[in-house]
């Protein structure tokens, strides 16, 4: 195992933890009340041990308990900057910075001062480890993100029709940067386009609620498509 796949690996904790195996009514009592949140602690230790387990080596512990810890603190000061005036918006992006800085002078320190032998044979590669990585992150992951950006450039849309169905869109989301990442992947990139351009074909009423639907959507779908589109390229550039 080199850097790079120990680095996968625990982004690809990180990834599990933050989002896969963390529900929105978790993350918002999280991000309401910091350290006195009850489940702060059960999402530590989830840090935690999907660190060490996905590390593949019994030593990373230390490591693990490191990522681990600052992960709590980080997540325990969050509200604070949530509050703060000027941060408030961009809290989202300074506590995932944080935790991607932290994980990767880790997995850093680790790789230079310690032999790096799995507890098994493994043979892992470091297109694979980036490939589901980058699957996984244009699932739930991506849609957080998405949602982040309407939030720190203050693009609001609170209106929702009655025939709209109840988190359609964010599985559209998914599906849609699957499909993409898919076709950058085998070099389909005129499919890319044809799935565009089907998506263009949807219409939507002008006016909801005073706000264009329509340019809500078309922000959401240009930074879906563009998230996946980057990771295709990132994934084949290894």
């Amino acid at each position: 195992m080199d850097f790079y796949q120990l680095l996968l690996l625990q982004l690809l904790a990180h990834i599990l933890t933050d989002y896969t195996f963390q529900t929105d009514k978790q993350a918002a009592d999280k991000n309401k009340k910091g350290f006195k949140s009850k489940y702060l602690k059960w999402h530590i230790l989830i840090m935690f041990v999907s660190s060490w387990i996905l590390s593949f080596q019994l030593a990373f512990v230390f490591g693990a308990l490191i990522i681990a810890s600052t992960h709590w603190a980080i997540d325990g000061f969050k509200p604070k900057i949530d509050k703060n005036k000027f941060l408030g918006r961009y809290s989202f992006f300074i506590d995932q910075g944080l935790h991607i800085v932290i994980i990767y002078l880790v997995a850093w320190v680790y790789n230079s001062n310690f032999e790096m032998n799995t507890f098994f044979y493994l043979n892992l590669n470091t297109k694979y480890l980036l490939l589901g990585s980058g699957y996984l992150f244009c699932g739930k992951p991506a849609n957080v993100f998405i949602k982040e950006i309407f939030k720190a450039s203050q693009i609001e849309f609170d209106g929702m029709d009655k025939e709209d169905l109840p988190n359609a869109g964010r599985l559209i989301g998914v599906v849609e940067r699957w499909l993409v990442l898919t076709f950058i992947l085998i070099d389909q990139f005129s499919a890319v386009g044809f799935l565009i351009a089907a998506k263009s074909i949807l219409r939507y009423k002008e006016e909801t609620k005073g706000f264009n639907k329509t340019e809500y959507v078309l922000i959401g779908t240009l930074l879906s498509f563009g998230l996946a589109i980057g990771i295709g390229i990132l994934v084949k550039a290894f």
